[in-house]
């Protein structure tokens, strides 16, 4: 991980916030993984929380959070999609538990959603701001990763996606990118890079259709993209077996998109890291080669 900024060499080391334990929530989730081993990598001490982590953290089970904060200075923190009532206590309850800077991961247009979707990253980011902590907010595209670790994955392995976007782009972003980016806000000294809003993405956009034509590429495969439109989708989802509200707030997620809130490349990473963005191509022949998108048999 070369930063190649010069105003931000800050090592990890350097940073006060580094003497304490940083807690990752989320830890065996998508990007919380990826943080704690980026956190790790650079010897900083990690208490790494989940339902089923190393350190015991539910969000329905207040009582787990006294032992979760327990030494902690900064918290990564990924709000829950239901009960999201709890952020804001939580976040009380870490600032006097001694927590002294939050990292929140939301989403790019958050804005601009309504009550069917992200409503406990809105709330994370509204409760982080008023905490008197420092604080930063990464608010990321769609991760490339959900191609190949979970919501489009099995579709693309059994030869078709299909979705209500059209011809909208959305600059996909690494997880890896965000890990980084996450892990140099929660450690670097001082109030450096806190109290603000980085908006990360891949340095460009691709529509779904075009997405998909990458893996197919990269795999040798017959995989193609179906545009849906958002009653079909919502059928399909309920059809897959997805709750009411699920698929609602997908319906949701896809019309922010299909509204081009998030079209648009964001320069969060190279604020940051000093670097550009990792490229969805890249991704692809990452992921291709572990054959991870192998065809259902």
């Amino acid at each position: 991980m070369t930063n190649t900024a010069s105003k931000n060499t800050t090592s990890h080391h350097d940073s006060p916030l580094t003497g304490h334990d940083i807690l990752v929530l989320g830890a065996t989730g998508k990007t919380g993984r990826r943080v704690v081993r980026v956190l790790r990598a650079a010897g900083v001490s990690v208490r790494a929380a989940s339902r089923s982590g190393e350190v015991r953290f539910d969000w329905t089970e207040p009582g787990t959070w006294a032992a979760a904060l327990e030494g902690a200075s900064a918290v990564y923190l990924i709000a829950p999609d239901e009960g999201y009532d709890a952020v804001p206590v939580f976040v009380r309850q870490a600032v006097e538990a001694g927590v002294r800077r939050f990292v929140v991961l939301s989403g790019r247009g958050i804005e601009h959603v309504g009550p069917d979707f992200g409503q406990g990253m809105a709330v994370a980011e509204e409760a982080v701001r008023g905490s008197g902590a420092e604080w930063a907010i990464v608010r990321a595209s769609n991760f490339s990763q959900n191609f190949s670790e979970d919501l489009w994955w099995q579709p693309v392995r059994e030869g078709r996606l299909g979705l209500p976007i059209g011809d909208v782009p959305e600059p996909f972003v690494d997880a890896d990118d965000i890990a980084e980016v996450a892990a140099a806000l929660l450690t670097r000294s001082g109030a450096e890079h806190t109290d603000e809003v980085y908006e990360v993405s891949g340095p460009r956009g691709l529509t779904f259709g075009e997405a998909v034509a990458v893996i197919a590429r990269a795999t040798g495969r017959a995989i193609a993209y179906e545009e849906l439109t958002p009653e079909e989708y919502h059928a399909e989802l309920l059809a897959a077996g997805l709750p009411e509200a699920a698929a609602t707030a997908f319906g949701a997620l896809f019309a922010l998109h299909r509204a081009g809130h998030t079209a648009e490349p964001a320069d969060g990473v190279r604020r940051v890291l000093g670097r550009e963005a990792a490229d969805f191509g890249a991704y692809v022949t990452k992921i291709a080669a572990t054959g991870a998108w192998a065809r259902v048999e």
